[in-house]
């Protein structure tokens, strides 16, 4: 169970750097503060990439991440 609720979907699989990370920056500028964006990737280096970015960028939040046997997903928060 997750304790937010998932206001859209960025289905980025099969793209690999930096593309999940660019696609989810245009992503959240299209977000409410408070929405939750839940991304589907496929490169493991995701797991790290969006991490970096959501650590350097002000204005969102990495509120999970989950690693599945083929698919990593991603969950960020729109704070501002």
């Amino acid at each position: 169970m997750t304790q937010y609720e998932v206001t859209e979907t960025l289905d980025v699989k099969g793209q690999n750097c930096p593309m999940p990370v660019v696609k989810t920056k245009q992503a959240t500028d299209q977000l409410d503060t408070g929405d939750v964006l839940e991304v589907l990737a496929t490169d493991p280096g995701s797991m790290s990439d969006l991490g970096g970015w959501a650590d350097t960028t002000d204005g969102v939040e990495l509120v999970d991440q989950r690693e599945g046997d083929d698919v990593y997903t991603h969950y960020v928060r729109k704070t501002e």
